[in-house]
């Protein structure tokens, strides 16, 4: 029986990385999520001994199940070569109507569609700017920025107690597995993570989406529904609003005008971070689900050691620079093979 040397062994498993890597690049941002995900957890397991425990990861998606929420909507736009800066907004607009429609003594079976049908609207109307009317999704997505954050303070100025127990008992609502917990606020955003990964996936739509921001002219040339897909993916980001304005207003029990100010860009921070290149074409909904486990889990991080809040923006913003390189340098080598 021979043995193999160590020089090839070290050869075929380098061939192997390499192939790999090559045929797997767009997923390099998201593997190296996964990997600063775990060692953040192993780092804080580390220094503050009860870090990683069944408690603090289920509060870990409980509180950030509004962003997760987002994030999806967020995958699919920046997916195609946009952006969405109006979802904090939209967010803030959906959940003050949602406590102000239930203050007035409508019914949540009632209320809770028209707030996902405001946000849908709203990215509806973004949509058509970009498509039909040729401004950029900065511009479009700027202006439906300041629609919705105007209409939340004509809504009401102030902070709007929630009273309504069908509402509330999103978030208060505990189901319990051994030490583990979930809400049905956590419940819902692993629904709409889902939801989204299966439709990027599996559907015809999804696979337009990745076409458009691959190259928007091949997919007219092959017939894609092209205008129809581009404005779908703001709607569904409107909807996304809409549905993280509920969870927000259930997790707070109130509705406020100013909430979701810069929650744009952590939401724009997590998805990049997710692998989600900002140039278009590549992106995963489950990359997204990490980069916001990523942004959660540092915000964690940082509440244990009673440091200042703005320690989170700039540990993310570091990372955010860092993907960037790394998604640039998966362009350029991109562009070089072809």
């Amino acid at each position: 029986m021979t043995s193999v040397p160590i020089a090839d062994r070290r050869a075929r498993v380098s061939a192997y990385t390499q192939t790999f890597m090559s045929r797997h690049s767009s997923m390099v941002p998201t593997f190296a999520a996964v990997v600063i995900f775990v060692l953040i957890l192993i780092g804080a397991q580390i220094h503050f001994g009860e870090f990683v425990t069944p408690r603090t990861l289920s509060a870990l998606l409980l509180d950030n199940a509004y962003l997760l929420i987002l994030a999806v909507g967020m995958t699919f736009v920046i997916v195609t070569g946009g952006i969405d800066l109006s979802v904090g907004s939209v967010m803030a607009f959906t959940g003050i109507s949602c406590a102000s429609l239930l203050a007035h003594g409508y019914s949540a079976a009632v209320v809770v569609p028209a707030i996902i049908l405001g946000g849908a609207l709203i990215g509806l109307l973004i949509g058509v700017l970009v498509q039909y009317f040729d401004v950029q999704p900065f511009i479009a997505s700027l202006a439906g920025l300041f629609l919705a954050r105007g209409l939340a303070f004509v809504v009401s100025l102030k902070s709007i107690r929630v009273e309504d127990e069908s509402v509330l008992w999103l978030q208060t609502t505990r189901y319990r597995f051994g030490e583990w917990y979930i809400t049905p606020t956590g419940i819902l955003a692993i629904a709409v993570a889902v939801v989204g990964a299966l439709v990027m996936r599996y559907t015809r739509f999804g696979r337009t989406v990745y076409a458009v921001g691959g190259s928007e002219q091949s997919g007219r040339l092959m017939g894609l529904a092209v205008a129809r897909t581009k404005v779908l993916v703001y709607v569904i980001s409107g909807v996304c609003g809409g549905v993280a304005g509920l969870v927000l207003t259930a997790y707070s029990g109130a509705g406020y005008p100013r909430n979701g100010i810069g929650t744009e860009l952590d939401v724009i921070a997590a998805v990049v971070i997710g692998g989600t290149l900002l140039t278009g074409g590549t992106g995963y909904v489950l990359g997204s689900v990490v980069g916001v486990l990523v942004y959660g889990t540092i915000k964690t991080v940082i509440s244990y050691m009673g440091a200042e809040q703005a320690w989170t923006r700039i540990i993310v913003g570091l990372m955010l620079l860092m993907f960037i390189v790394v998604q640039r340098v998966i362009v350029v080598r991109a562009e070089r093979r072809r």
